[in-house]
């Protein structure tokens, strides 16, 4: 018997899933840990690998997992995460790190924004937007939450207003009229999908001017990038 065409072997097989999403939870305290912890394994595509209770323990773990991301607790003894992320983000730059703040800590948000954090939860977030704040990290498009691009747009123009005239320093090559407009609204705090629906463009051609666009101007990060945007007039 002639074996019909779906029980014919197939050389385009499912491809086998991607592996899940590695996360190094940093907090003092340890019932927020476990909180978290029980959050994120209700979803099969992420997995904890370690804890740690100070950002002197964190940057240990880093070294010796290597996570996709750190969730990262910013007033901690011993080293607050603001510090902590800035060590960890000088020397493994492609690890994420989403800091967990909470409504009463503005100044050291700010303060992460610089030390080079790209992502922001408030500490009372449900599990499917944690979730999806991670996988976000992963991926490399980590949104300001509007609530805490508020705070860092006010402490950005306690120390002035930013110039009305757009005016950006020189660079070796200039942005173009396209990459300004992903520029513009990164510093609105847009994801890679809102952006892309805004100027009718797909996601994986909004990430790819991204790149340009960090590459042309020096920048680490989307969240550097839209600290830059703010400073120098554009949004």
């Amino acid at each position: 018997m002639t074996p019909s065409p779906s029980d014919t072997p197939r050389g385009d097989a499912l491809s086998p899933p991607a592996p899940p999403v590695t996360v190094l939870l940093v907090d003092d305290q340890r019932l927020l840990r476990e909180g978290l912890r029980t959050l994120l394994e209700l979803h099969p595509d992420i997995r904890v690998v370690g804890e740690a209770g100070n950002g002197v323990q964190a940057e240990a773990l880093v070294e010796q997992l290597r996570p996709r991301v750190v969730l990262m607790d910013l007033r901690m003894p011993q080293r607050d995460g603001v510090v902590a992320t800035s060590r960890i983000k000088a020397r493994w730059p492609e690890i994420q790190v989403l800091v967990l703040t909470t409504f009463d800590d503005d100044e050291l948000v700010f303060r992460s924004v610089e030390a080079g954090a790209s992502g922001y939860l408030l500490k009372d977030v449900g599990s499917d937007a944690l979730a999806e704040a991670v996988r976000a990290a992963a991926r490399g498009d980590s949104p300001l939450q509007p609530s805490i691009a508020r705070k860092i747009l006010k402490k950005l123009r306690q120390g002035g207003a930013p110039d009305p005239t757009p005016s950006l320093p020189p660079f070796p090559e200039p942005l173009t009229s396209r990459e300004l407009d992903i520029l513009r609204l990164l510093g609105t705090g847009a994801t890679n999908r809102e952006i892309a629906e805004r100027l009718a463009l797909t996601e994986g051609t909004v990430k790819n001017y991204i790149s340009t666009i960090l590459a042309k101007t020096g920048l680490h990060d989307r969240t550097q990038a839209a600290l830059f945007a703010v400073r120098h007039g554009l949004t």
